[in-house]
């Protein structure tokens, strides 16, 4: 394994760059990704957000292009990033411009809910990398603004998420713009089956780098669920942010209309939050995100889609207000904390309805959550609250069973909000 940056065959501008960036040791995915990716070989990389990933892509990237110089065509670039939020765009944009700042590149960032015109302008000339979210790459391809043809490497990032999100189907139709000569990188947290499939359509033997197994979760995130009645969820998540330990929450919602009623509820108690979800305009958002990671808001909530690209090293909790109804969902979710090394807390909040919700993470993880209970807030649907160790499969306390039938129609459908 390697010990340090200066062991990989970096440039010296990059390794000028990660200097300043105060990196020393690679994470195990930049450690065992970029001799290949240096070497142009197809990767499949499979790891939860929070393992360095972006930089494992990057840097190897600006190195090759870096090599090299060439005239592009208008509206061409030499590499493309798709992802699936705005926020990640931008996000691996910054890591691009900051890795790079030594080398004379030029890259550029294209994602929906804004204006083009400045993002047509940023391709005019052609760039060398593009960051982009594929409903706005599509629409400026069919304008005329975007053109792939000269593109010679290719990376699908949070190809899971592109699944749940629907984005597949454009994800096809911009890989089959793309050059058949190139250099194709697929990361993906997880591996459901469509993303196989598509992983052994697009990729040339491929190496596969497995940092984390697939669908478990970070060994450093404390796991607690409470079980509630859902009319006093508001309440206990009010009881639960009055801790002060609680320094930074990211808390979690399945739909846009369920996380603004919860932010007007904690206002109401004097809890300050803010929103983050697809409704939010962008400069919304971006402030919202920006607030958050700087500290002056300590509560953010939002739902699965707009959380995908919040990186923030320092949250402290993830606080589950409504269970994922696809298990896959919660690894993604808890993933947000224990970031850069640092342990972090997840508690879920359970009510009846969600008692298979909560069956199908403990089955997919392979880890019983621990039970908590809060004395204030008695709940009663809850069962006799046991403490049982994390992942104990040993001596487990009996625990009422939920039978689904009266008001509830057993798994829901995937939640497209």
């Amino acid at each position: 394994m390697t010990n340090s940056f200066s062991e990989l065959a970096l440039a010296e501008p990059l390794q000028r760059a990660v200097r300043a960036e105060n990196y020393e040791t690679p994470t195990p995915i930049q450690a065992q990704a970029i001799p290949h990716l240096l070497a142009g070989r197809d990767l499949l990389g499979i790891a939860q957000t929070g393992t360095g990933k972006t930089a494992a892509f990057a840097l190897p990237i600006l190195q090759r292009l870096g090599a090299t110089r060439a005239q592009l065509p208008r509206g061409s670039a030499r590499a493309l990033i798709l992802t699936p939020t705005r926020e990640l765009a931008l996000q691996i944009d910054a890591s691009i411009r900051s890795y790079g700042r030594h080398l004379p590149l030029r890259s550029a960032v294209i994602f929906g809910g804004v204006g083009q015109q400045p993002q047509v302008a940023a391709l005019a000339r052609g760039v060398d990398i593009l960051v982009a979210t594929p409903g706005r790459l599509i629409d400026l391809m069919q304008q005329g603004h975007a053109r792939l043809s000269a593109v010679s490497i290719f990376v699908l990032d949070e190809a899971d998420r592109m699944l749940d999100m629907g984005f597949i189907a454009d994800v096809k139709r911009v890989i089959a713009a793309l050059p058949k000569e190139r250099q194709t990188l697929l990361f993906s947290a997880t591996m459901p089956p469509p993303i196989e499939k598509l992983a052994r359509g697009i990729l040339n033997n491929p190496v596969r780098v497995e940092v984390t197994p697939a669908a478990t979760t970070v060994d450093s995130v404390v796991q607690r669920v409470y079980f509630v009645d859902a009319a006093r969820k508001r309440v206990l998540l009010g009881e639960l942010l009055k801790d002060n330990s609680i320094e930074r929450a990211l808390v979690f919602t399945r739909t846009k209309h369920g996380a603004n009623r919860v932010t007007e509820q904690l206002a109401r108690t004097g809890i300050q939050a803010t929103a983050i979800h697809g409704n939010k305009s962008q400069s919304a958002r971006q402030r919202a995100l920006a607030d958050f990671r700087d500290g002056r808001t300590r509560v953010l909530v939002a739902t699965d889609i707009a959380a995908r690209g919040i990186h923030v090293d320092e949250i402290s909790h993830v606080i589950n207000y409504e269970l994922p109804n696809v298990p896959e969902t919660y690894v993604h979710r808890i993933g947000r904390t224990a970031r850069a090394g640092a342990t972090g807390i997840a508690l879920s909040l359970c009510d009846g309805s969600e008692r298979p919700y909560l069956r199908d993470i403990e089955k997919l993880t392979g880890r019983a959550l621990t039970v908590a209970e809060h004395q204030s807030i008695p709940s009663a649907t809850a069962p006799p609250v046991v403490e049982r160790a994390e992942g104990s499969r040993g001596e487990r306390q009996p625990r009422r069973r939920f039978r689904p039938g009266r008001g509830h129609g057993g798994r829901a459908r995937r939640n497209r909000w």
